[in-house]
């Protein structure tokens, strides 16, 4: 069987059973468990610093009503941000490649969000739809402008992390395919592309992080102009 560049993204089976949801629970193995040195255990103090310090950053742009979401945007950010990292081991899979995935996580959150400024405050959700001092000509058409940029918020965020993660996962197996042909024939050649191999490595894991950032601190705006 002749494998393509693109066999990494396919959700593995077993006995006709698709794996991709043991491979979402896999990052909730690195939670700690309660016991007697929950607080004095050094692995539960930095994941207890890092959740802190990334529910802080969350919820700045959201005022006090918002912070209700919190719970829901700090473990969206440790899903995301769990599954991004752990798909840059080899031999793994990463859901996040799969645009379905990622429109089930950004549709029905982007749908809460409108649907609690349609109750909360509907005359000023709606008004988005229509800049102030519009001029009469232009209503009807920005009103249809308006409305399809709203309605394609959740694409974006879908198909925005999954181009990046696919697109890095892309860029390493062909730098690392490249290292291994030039081996035999030009090993000076293939030690700078380990060099590179390594340098876009560290950017890939760099862009994982980034990228589930970038993903909820878009969903708290869109939550911020709803309450």
């Amino acid at each position: 069987m002749i494998l393509t560049f693109f066999d990494q993204f396919s959700s593995p089976y077993l006995l006709g059973i698709p794996l991709m949801l043991i491979s979402m629970l896999m990052p909730t193995l690195l939670l700690p468990t309660p016991n007697n040195r929950w607080i004095t255990n050094r692995l539960s103090t930095l994941q207890l610093w890092t959740i802190n310090t990334i529910t802080k950053q969350l919820m700045m742009p959201l005022n006090k009503p918002g912070h209700k979401w919190a719970i829901i945007l700090t473990s969206l950010m440790m899903l995301l941000l769990m599954i991004n990292l752990l798909g840059l081991l080899p031999y793994t899979f990463t859901p996040t490649t799969q645009l379905s995935m990622n429109m089930a996580l950004a549709f029905p959150l982007w749908l809460a969000t409108l649907l609690t400024g349609l109750r909360n405050q509907p005359t000023t959700s709606l008004g988005h739809l229509l800049p102030e001092g519009t001029p009469t000509p232009l209503v009807p058409a920005l009103i249809m402008i308006e409305t399809i940029s709203l309605f394609i918020r959740p694409l974006a965020l879908g198909v925005r992390l999954t181009a990046n993660l696919t697109a890095g996962h892309l860029l390493i197996q062909l730098i690392s395919t490249a290292t291994i042909t030039l081996l035999p024939i030009m090993p000076t050649v293939s030690i700078l592309t380990t060099m590179i191999l390594f340098l876009l490595t560290i950017l890939e894991v760099a862009v994982a992080m980034i990228q589930a950032y970038v993903f909820v601190l878009l969903m708290s705006l869109y939550l911020q102009e709803n309450i």
